[in-house]
């Protein structure tokens, strides 16, 4: 099964979405297999946020990430990184669809509530940078079988 690395970013806690993003990827047939409720450390955000580094919106984005708690999570199923970034929607909500997360709930770019990886690649990286591999469950739910040949 694929892995994915999210992040809810610190105006969707503020906004009290935590429940509402997390009942998305349940609702959708995800398995959960980490979850951490946490401040950001500068160095964590600066590695990150690394492809970003030389983008004048850098700094911005490690003084936004750091501002309040994040919520991180891990989440697997079949297709679930292609999947997730349809339901998180565009990176700036003007142009994200009704029924994705950005779309019903986001108004501005750089307050776009939520983080996902955008490949493969991009998932291992991200997931060991917030997760060690002890702090990941893996677990088989019993609705799997409803939801994969």
């Amino acid at each position: 099964m694929e892995r994915t690395f999210l992040a809810i970013k610190p105006d969707g806690v503020q906004r009290k979405l935590v429940g509402e993003i997390i009942r998305r990827f349940e609702t959708k047939g995800f398995t959960l297999v980490g979850l951490k409720f946490m401040n950001v450390s500068r160095e964590l955000a600066e590695a990150h946020y690394d492809v970003h580094r030389e983008r004048p919106f850098f700094g911005s984005l490690i003084q936004f990430i750091t501002s309040g708690p994040v919520v991180a999570m891990v989440w697997e199923g079949d297709g679930v990184i292609a999947s997730a970034r349809k339901l998180i929607g565009a990176t700036n909500p003007l142009n994200s669809e009704p029924g994705t997360i950005r779309g019903d709930f986001g108004v501005n770019t750089g307050r776009n509530l939520i983080h996902g990886s955008d490949a493969p690649e991009t998932a291992l990286h991200e997931i060991s940078l917030w997760f060690k591999d002890e702090e990941l469950v893996n677990w088989a739910p019993e609705i799997k079988a409803w939801l994969y040949e």
